[in-house]
């Protein structure tokens, strides 16, 4: 600490002790130039005595003049390394948002495309919040009754089923997710009118996003990766739409069903935007209970 202060009355007091050296030495050469002899003995003895303190003083103020200058020059590179770090976090900021919008747009696009590749009409919508009391397995949406939705038509992503409508007001509806334990569906493993690995799908609920399909024959080959649809037997999904792909299959037998457990197609924990399909399953026609004459007459 007294080291310290010590440093700065020194650094303080170097111009002045500079200054009045430079009047002695003026001083002493003005005597020299009146009187020659002597005189200049006695300037030459002084010249000698404060030769070394006009060294000590020029250093003094050599290093405070620099260390200024240093202090300067650190303080604008201080400056502008704050305005390069700054500039770096508005590009990124720039490049996040392009990329975020680079990927709404693609989403976008892919729903607006998948509403031109079916037959019925969609209400594209965007999800608002989730409800995290059911582990994600419901969310809300920002379109209700007064676009046309009811409760039970179904919700898709480009990507596959998402779950169907429970409940609605007038601009928002409650989604139940294909995951939650409450949900079920009708699929057959392979592609509709071809396979006969017909189950009924459950999810499993909690946190893993993983759904059941279950009552498919034991007989039946199942291999991980297999593709499963809908049937459109459930009466809420149009048969057709993809529903997810097997990860695991628990072998069953000629008396045991598989058990086979999927992950669903559409992404289910960071879903952005849906469409809600207006979709209504048609009526089943009444059995004809007419019989022909010649069944008539062998009654």
């Amino acid at each position: 600490m007294m080291l310290a202060r010590t440093q700065l009355e020194m650094k303080q007091r170097a111009p002045w002790l500079l200054v009045g050296l430079l009047f002695l030495n003026i001083v002493l050469m003005g005597v020299d130039a009146n009187r020659k002899g002597g005189g200049q003995i006695v300037r030459v003895f002084i010249q000698a005595v404060i030769s070394p303190v006009q060294r000590v003083a020029s250093a003094i103020t050599g290093t405070i003049g620099g260390g200024l200058q240093g202090f300067s020059k650190a303080r604008s590179a201080g400056t502008e390394n704050e305005q390069l770090r700054q500039r770096v976090a508005q590009l990124e900021a720039e490049a996040s948002d392009a990329r975020l919008t680079k990927a709404e747009n693609e989403r976008l696009k892919a729903l607006l495309d998948f509403k031109n590749s079916k037959q019925f009409e969609t209400v594209p919508a965007q999800v608002i919040s989730r409800d995290t009391t059911a582990w994600f397995n419901s969310v809300i949406i920002n379109r209700g009754s007064s676009s046309g939705i009811k409760d039970g038509m179904p919700v898709v992503t480009p990507e596959g089923i998402v779950g169907r409508v429970i409940a609605t007001s007038p601009w928002t509806s409650q989604i139940m997710l294909l995951t939650d334990e409450r949900s079920a569906a009708g699929g057959v493993i392979g592609q509709l009118g071809t396979s006969e690995s017909f189950g009924a799908i459950r999810g499993l609920g909690g946190d893993k996003g993983l759904i059941e399909m279950k009552y498919v024959s034991g007989l039946v080959p199942v291999n991980v990766g297999d593709v499963v649809t809908t049937t459109g037997q459930d009466r809420i999904y149009p048969p057709g739409l993809k529903i997810g792909e097997v990860i695991e299959v628990i072998q069953g037998s000629a008396s045991t069903a598989h058990t086979i457990r999927i992950k669903p197609s559409a992404r289910l924990n960071s879903l952005s935007e849906v469409a809600v399909l207006i979709y209504r399953a048609p009526e089943q026609p009444q059995m004809q209970q007419t019989l022909t004459e010649q069944e008539k007459v062998n009654r």
